[in-house]
């Protein structure tokens, strides 16, 4: 079978590409009202899963806040369906980094009748909100995040290095100051030691335990200026990777049979399915 003939029966029906229009493609004004709806909708979601945290709240005010969260995950279970309807590759779309952050949106609620407690997890919902690059034509933002990405995964072999290096390094810290200060300074054993390098080298200086001799102090001073001159490296390594990433100019446009977007703005067909968009 050629290929147009294998696009041409994946073609998605009237009613469901103008759900696809509503839906999916943000540059059009009834996707747009869409988007900005399911954003609200969003925000309160969230908004109403932290208030009913707060005790004080809860026993005023439980029974409402119940309520709405039912409201808002039937709501969601009903876009995420109709997400699925109107794409020429369901699986695809499940599969897919919002796909999978969609329904863990509304997982923890229905999880809530056999689990109590879980539904606290739906704050994930909030991850939904990154549909706001879209929404209002951020494209630069996405071709920053792909970027940004590209940038990570180059820098992935020398950052694993740099972890480990500092990994080891802590452990020495922290076995040398166990030695060196021992139970009788709050030094009680290896891994409080070594929590303590960690919170040292970082900079944090939480201040709960600390050097009370002179031979310690000094292996405090030396753990601190390594923590100041190793804080440097990730982000000299991370700098390297962005000036020799790609810059590519992406679109706020979705492919109606992957529903994948990020392709470039004078695309005719996906750059990954080879649908026309």
């Amino acid at each position: 079978m050629s290929r147009t003939n294998t696009l041409r029966n994946q073609s998605l029906k009237p009613w469901q590409r103008r759900l696809h229009i509503i839906i999916y493609e943000a540059e059009t004004p009834a996707g747009k009202a869409f988007d900005i709806a399911l954003l609200v909708c969003i925000v309160l979601s969230v908004a109403v899963v932290m208030a009913d945290s707060v005790g004080s709240i809860r026993i005023n005010y439980g029974t409402p806040l119940y309520a709405l969260e039912w409201v808002f995950t039937i709501l969601f279970t009903i876009e995420y369906i109709l997400r699925l309807l109107c794409v020429g590759r369901p699986l695809r779309y499940a599969t897919s980094v919002f796909g999978i952050i969609d329904l863990l949106a509304i997982v923890p609620t229905y999880m809530s009748l056999v689990i109590p407690g879980s539904h606290y997890l739906v704050i994930i919902r909030i991850l939904r909100v990154l549909r706001i690059f879209r929404v209002f034509k951020l494209v630069q933002c996405l071709g920053e995040a792909e970027l940004l990405w590209k940038a990570m995964k180059a820098s992935l072999y020398k950052i694993t290095v740099f972890v480990t290096t500092v990994s080891t390094l802590v452990v020495v810290l922290g076995a040398l100051m166990y030695l060196i200060e021992g139970e009788r300074n709050g030094f009680s054993s290896i891994p409080k030691s070594v929590y303590w390098a960690i919170v040292t080298v970082t900079t944090v200086g939480y201040g709960d335990i600390s050097p009370q001799t002179t031979p310690g102090q000094f292996l405090a001073a030396i753990a601190m200026i390594m923590g100041y001159s190793i804080i440097a490296v990730p982000t000299g390594l991370m700098t390297v990777e962005l000036s020799h990433a790609f810059r590519a100019h992406a679109s706020s446009e979705t492919c109606p049979q992957c529903s994948r977007d990020g392709h470039d703005d004078n695309a005719d067909y996906c750059k990954y399915c080879g649908a026309k968009l």
